[in-house]
C-alpha cells in the first residue's frame, strides 16, 4: 500500500495511492486501522507533500564501505554513527532544495528511509525491530560539506531548512511487491547524470540493527524516520539543477535546487 500526504483545495490529508493514479482519502493519520472517507482525487489534481512529518529524523553516517572510502575521513565506525536532522529540514517531492548563501559545496545523499509505525520503538532487540516499521520511503540527506568539515559535528551542515527531502510515498508492503528492504537498489542522478548507485544489502549495519541501536538511545515515535546511510558517488549540487533519488520499488524523489531566499520572520531580508 502506498501512503501519501497531499494538499488539495480542501486542505491537507493522507491517502492511499491506487494503481490507477487515484488517491483515496483516509480519515486522520495512516497508523492503525485505515478508514476511508469515500473521497477520491486524481493524483494530477493534488500536490504531494512529504509523506510524513516526523518528530525527528535519525540519520546514520558512514554506513556504506565505499562511501567511507570516498569521504577519506577515517575508518568505518564499529557501532552505528548517529546524528539528527530537525523536522524543519523535511521537504516534499517537487519542492526545492535551497542552497544557503555563500555555500558552494552542498552534496546530495540518496538513502533508504524507514518510517516507524504506531507501536514506536524503545529498547527493542534486532529480532523485534522490524515489527516497529510502518513502511519505507526515499530520503536525501543533503549536506553542506565545508561546514561538516569545519564544525567537527554535523548539526549545522545537515540541518538547514530543505535539507531532508522525503517521498514520494510510504510503501507499507514491500514483500507484496516481491521485494526485501534488505536488498534494494539505490540511485541518484543530477540533471540526468548518474551519480550514485548501490544496494541496501551493502549496509554495514542493517535495518534491524539500526532500529534496535537507536531505540536504546532514544524512543522512536510513530512517524519518526530513520535514514540508513548513503552509497558512494555523492557530489555537489547547485541552483538550477534537478536531483532525482530513486529506490527499487519506492519510485523516485525529484527535487529542484535553488538559492535560499533569506526571508526573515521579522520581515525583509535576513
Amino acid at each position: 500500500m502506498r501512503i501519501v500526504r497531499f494538499a488539495s483545495p480542501q486542505g491537507m490529508s493522507f491517502g492511499v495511492l491506487d494503481g490507477d493514479g487515484q488517491i483515496a482519502q483516509i480519515e486522520g493519520h495512516p497508523f492503525g486501522q485505515i478508514s476511508f472517507t469515500g473521497t477520491r482525487y486524481a493524483q494530477a489534481d493534488v500536490r504531494l507533500l512529504s509523506p510524513i512529518l516526523p518528530s525527528k529524523v535519525v540519520c546514520v553516517g558512514k554506513n556504506y564501505a565505499d562511501h567511507v572510502k570516498e569521504m577519506n575521513t577515517g575508518d568505518a565506525p564499529k557501532e552505528p554513527l548517529l546524528f539528527l536532522k530537525p523536522s524543519t529540514a523535511v521537504l516534499g517531492p517537487g519542492d526545492a532544495i535551497r542552497i544557503p548563501a555563500g555555500s558552494t559545496n552542498v552534496h546530495h545523499e540518496a538513502e533508504l528511509a524507514v518510517v516507524i509505525g504506531a507501536r514506536g520503538a524503545r529498547n527493542v532487540s534486532p529480532e523485534q525491530a522490524l515489527a516497529s516499521v510502518f513502511g519505507y520511503t526515499i530520503g536525501n540527506d543533503v549536506t553542506e560539506r565545508d561546514m561538516q568539515k569545519s564544525d567537527g559535528q554535523w548539526t549545522r551542515a545537515k540541518g538547514f531548512d530543505s535539507f531532508c527531502p522525503l517521498g514520494p510515498w510510504i510503501e507499507t508492503d514491500l514483500p507484496g511487491l516481491g521485494l526485501d528492504a534488505a536488498d534494494l537498489e539505490v540511485t541518484c542522478t543530477v540533471d540526468g547524470e548518474p551519480r550514485q548507485q548501490g544496494r541496501t544489502s551493502q549496509l554495514l549495519f542493517g535495518i534491524p540493527t539500526l532500529i534496535s541501536y537507536i531505540s536504546r538511545v532514544m524512543t522512536l515515535l510513530p512517524g519518526d524516520v530513520v535514514l540508513t546511510g548513503t552509497p558512494s558517488g555523492v557530489g555537489p549540487i547547485r541552483p538550477g539543477q534537478q536531483v532525482v533519488c530513486a529506490i527499487q520499488g519506492l519510485g523516485s524523489l525529484t527535487n529542484s535546487v535553488t538559492a535560499a531566499d533569506g526571508v526573515s520572520t521579522a520581515g525583509g531580508g535576513a
